[in-house]
This record gives C-alpha cells, sequence and structure tokens, in this order.
C-alpha cells in the first residue's frame, strides 16, 4: 500500500518587520495547494523544522512565505533563503 505524500513546496523566505512573532504569511492559492489552514511547517536545508501559524494575504507573491525579521535572525534563518513549506505531518507535535 502506497503512503500518501502531503504537498510541498520550496519558497522565498522574506523577512518582515510587519508580521507578528510566531505567524506567518502566505498567499491564499499557496494555501490551497499545500492544503494549509492554520499552522504551516518550514523546514531549513532538510534538518531544521519550525511552525508558525498562517495568516493570508492576497498581495503576496506565490512563491514567497514572510515571517518575523527578529524570529528569522534568532534562527539563523537568512532573508531570501529558500525553504520547504508545508501542512505539519499528521501525527506530529
Amino acid at each position: 500500500m502506497p503512503t500518501q505524500r502531503w504537498p510541498e513546496k520550496r519558497l522565498r523566505i522574506r523577512k518582515k518587520d510587519d508580521v507578528m512573532e510566531g505567524h506567518a504569511r502566505l498567499n491564499p492559492r499557496t494555501m490551497e495547494y499545500l492544503k494549509i489552514n492554520n499552522v504551516v511547517e518550514i523546514v531549513v536545508a532538510g534538518k531544521k523544522r519550525y511552525r508558525f501559524k498562517v495568516l493570508a494575504l492576497d498581495s503576496l507573491p506565490e512563491n514567497e512565505i514572510w515571517c518575523n525579521t527578529e524570529e528569522l535572525r534568532m534562527y539563523g534563518i537568512e532573508d531570501n533563503s529558500i525553504v520547504t513549506v508545508r501542512a505539519p505531518l499528521k501525527g506530529e507535535k
């Protein structure tokens, strides 16, 4: 029996001061494609995983995700880096 693969996408992560800590902003079409409701998981270099509450923003490009500047600095993530974005995997906390 094949296992179901959850959709994921590589996006550019951008630092934005107007995004609250613990939150991320995504384009609604990207959220629909990735089957994201209210939480998004970001994977950096296949090793580090972070979760954020997600807010939809129509004016955002489909290939970008916006997060808080200070939070990304704390995690060591540079502006304009490529990250893997997906809905959190089932069964993981």
